[in-house]
């Protein structure tokens, strides 16, 4: 595989409320030629930097390299392009592939039709060309296409991540419906979360956010334990740039004296939590505790709070009260403290009986949510100006 320019351009998949966070994070990595989309930025960057890219974002869900762009208001037009696409540049005859398919067109409305018409126009150029062709193997491809198709532009790029950038590799264990790791960053970075003093995470579940706080805090990079890449399948693939990026990221990982803590009133949510924090090797900086929020009182100074509710799941009570209750103990026993939720429920914030600073739109996949701030301060509102 060869690139005509030393530097080219790529996009980075996030989640959508994210994408202020994720170009901050390309800016500060690098990346030139910033442009922020929706549920995605823009940018440029060398071979090299699209491997810092992938080891590095915490809150990129993927990387991708557009090759090839064009217009298209039918399949006849859109089959020509392909043909005359130079496919072998990019696959060679021996590995397998597979094509994500994204489509928001009237001119075609069958993602899964259009994506097969993908894959037959490359398995028949690689037939009349070599007498052999490529496997599909959907699960495990050697070489990932995303076909992305808005009205008649249609994007073919190279996925360069395969498996989502999410997997970070240390979780070992799930306890109902964890929040997702690129959602998890991206809620303590919009929380304000640099490192530094302490968190705490009243129901911590199986520990996402509080192993993502102390990666944040050491500067770990979020790819440690993965041990694959895609662009390690492509054929200008370069092993010692690789290890050379790598290197220098771990290099960079420094100390941290604050505390993070993590309560849950499920034993079982606090054995997943332990499991998936000794996966990352981060039991020294870590502690869990199986604990009821409701009947805890602040005892870290300073301390930001920031958790994802776990609505009836693990906890009888019902919900009405739950959000309540939320209110009532960070009033009463976390006075002088910015904490944050977050919560598919659009107007939990009315049940919770304080007032929230901040509102911020988000979606977990497909899942619209909000993220609330709430500034708990004690005496005037002087105070707050100062409080974490």
């Amino acid at each position: 595989m060869d690139f005509d320019q030393e530097s080219f351009q790529m996009q980075a998949k996030t989640f959508f409320g994210l994408e202020d966070i994720l170009a901050r994070e390309l800016k500060q990595l690098g990346a030139s030629k910033i442009k922020i989309k929706n549920r995605a930025v823009e940018f440029y960057g060398d071979l090299g930097f699209l491997y810092k890219a992938n080891y590095s974002l915490r809150t990129a869900l993927k990387i991708l390299l557009p090759i090839h762009s064009f217009r298209a208001k039918n399949e006849i037009i859109f089959e020509k392009e392909l043909i005359n696409f130079p496919w072998e540049k990019y696959i060679y005859n021996s590995q397998s592939f597979a094509i994500d398919t994204t489509v928001y067109s009237e001119y075609f409305s069958h993602s899964q039709y259009i994506a097969l018409k993908m894959k037959d126009t490359i398995v028949d150029r690689f037939r009349k060309k070599f007498g052999k062709r490529p496997d599909v193997d959907t699960k495990d491809p050697d070489i990932k296409f995303h076909l992305y198709i808005t009205n008649d532009e249609v994007t073919i790029s190279l996925d360069s991540s395969g498996e989502p950038l999410f997997k970070r590799g240390y979780r070992k264990a799930h306890f109902e419906a964890p929040i997702n790791e690129v959602l998890a960053a991206g809620l303590l970075n919009i929380a304000g979360w640099e490192g530094k003093g302490n968190l705490l995470d009243p129901m911590c579940g199986s520990g996402t956010l509080l192993i993502e706080a102390a990666m944040m805090a050491l500067n770990i990079p979020p790819q440690l334990y993965r041990k694959h890449f895609s662009f390690m399948n492509w054929a200008n693939f370069n092993l010692s740039l690789y290890d050379k990026i790598k290197e220098t990221r771990i290099n960079r990982i420094s100390e941290f004296n604050g505390k993070i803590v993590g309560y849950d009133i499920s034993q079982n949510a606090i054995n997943s939590a332990m499991s998936n924090i000794e996966a990352a090797d981060l039991t020294e900086f870590i502690e869990v505790k199986n604990q009821d929020f409701f009947q805890s009182e602040k005892d870290m100074f300073p301390v930001l709070v920031i958790f994802n509710p776990p609505y009836n799941e693990r906890l009888t009570i019902q919900e009405e009260d739950f959000y309540k209750k939320i209110g009532d103990t960070l009033k009463k026993a976390y006075k002088n403290t910015l904490a944050w939720f977050i919560t598919s429920d659009i107007d939990a914030f009315k049940k919770v009986g304080l007032r929230p600073s901040r509102k911020i739109k988000l979606f977990n996949g497909k899942l619209e949510c909000r993220f609330f701030q709430y500034d708990i301060y004690e005496g005037t509102k002087k105070i707050h100006k100062n409080i974490i």
